[in-house]
C-alpha cells in the first residue's frame, strides 16, 4: 500500500508519515523544504515541492511516475490571521492558491495513479463551517477552507463511478507551529483519530466533513 502526504516535514503531516510508515506503507512524503524529523523516518522524501507551483506539481508527476496511489492525503496548508481592520487582500489570496486551488490541483495531477479504492483525504478545519462560525474573523483561512470543503464534496461524486473515496477532515485544535502549540490535542492523538476516520472510509460515506473524534461537521 502506498501514501502521498502533501507538507510532510512538520506537524500532522510528519505525523502521518511517521504513523503510515510504521504501519508498513510505503510513504511518499512531499514539501518544501525537509527536517531532521522527516529524514529519520523509513520514508521516500520528495523536497522541494512547492503544491502552489504549477512547475513543481509536474516535477511531482514525474518523480511518481506510473505508481498507483492507494491514498493521497492532501495536509500542505498555510494560516494568515486576519481581522476585518487589518487584512491585505493579497494576504487572503494566497490562502485560496494554497489551501483551496493546489490541494485539487494535485488531485488533477495524480488522476491517473488512482486506482478503484484509492482514497483522497483532504486535511481542512472546521473553521470552514459557515454554520460553526460564532466568532467572525480569519477570512482568509474561513474562507479557503469552506472552499475546498466544497471541492473535496464534488469530488466525492464526481469520482464515485471511478471507484474513488473522499474524505473531508477537520484535524481538532492541535499542537502545531500554526497554532503557536496552544492547541487541546497532540499530532498522534490528531491522527490516532484521522487515520481511523480513513480506515473505515468507503464510497457509502464518501464526501463527509468529520472531526478526528468521528463527529460529522455542519457545513
Amino acid at each position: 500500500m502506498r501514501v502521498l502526504i502533501t507538507g510532510a516535514n512538520r506537524g500532522i503531516g510528519l505525523e502521518f508519515a511517521r504513523s503510515y510508515s510504521e504501519a508498513g506503507y510505503e510513504v511518499l512524503a512531499l514539501c518544501r523544504k525537509s527536517s531532521k524529523e522527516l529524514q529519520s523516518l523509513s520514508v521516500e522524501v520528495i523536497e522541494g515541492i512547492d503544491v502552489s507551483n504549477d512547475s513543481d506539481l509536474l516535477t511531482m508527476k514525474n518523480i511518481v511516475g506510473p505508481r498507483v496511489i492507494d491514498l493521497l492525503i492532501n495536509n500542505a496548508g498555510i494560516m494568515r490571521r486576519t481581522s476585518i481592520e487589518n487584512f491585505e487582500f493579497k494576504d487572503i489570496e494566497k490562502q485560496f492558491i494554497v489551501n483551496s486551488l493546489a490541494p485539487l490541483k494535485v488531485v488533477n495531477s495524480l488522476l491517473s495513479n488512482f486506482k478503484s479504492d484509492s482514497k483522497i483525504a483532504f486535511i481542512t478545519s472546521r473553521m470552514g463551517s459557515i454554520t460553526d462560525n460564532s466568532s467572525g474573523g480569519s477570512y482568509g483561512y474561513r474562507m479557503s477552507k469552506a472552499a475546498l470543503n466544497a471541492a473535496g464534496k464534488s469530488l466525492a461524486y464526481d469520482l464515485n463511478p471511478k471507484g474513488i473515496s473522499v474524505a473531508i477532515l477537520h484535524p481538532g485544535w492541535v499542537k502545531t507551529d500554526m497554532t503557536s502549540h496552544s492547541g487541546l490535542i497532540t499530532t498522534k492523538e490528531s491522527v490516532h483519530g484521522l487515520v481511523k476516520i480513513i480506515d473505515e472510509l468507503n464510497l457509502q460515506n464518501s464526501g463527509t466533513f468529520w472531526h478526528t473524534n468521528g463527529e460529522i461537521l455542519n457545513w
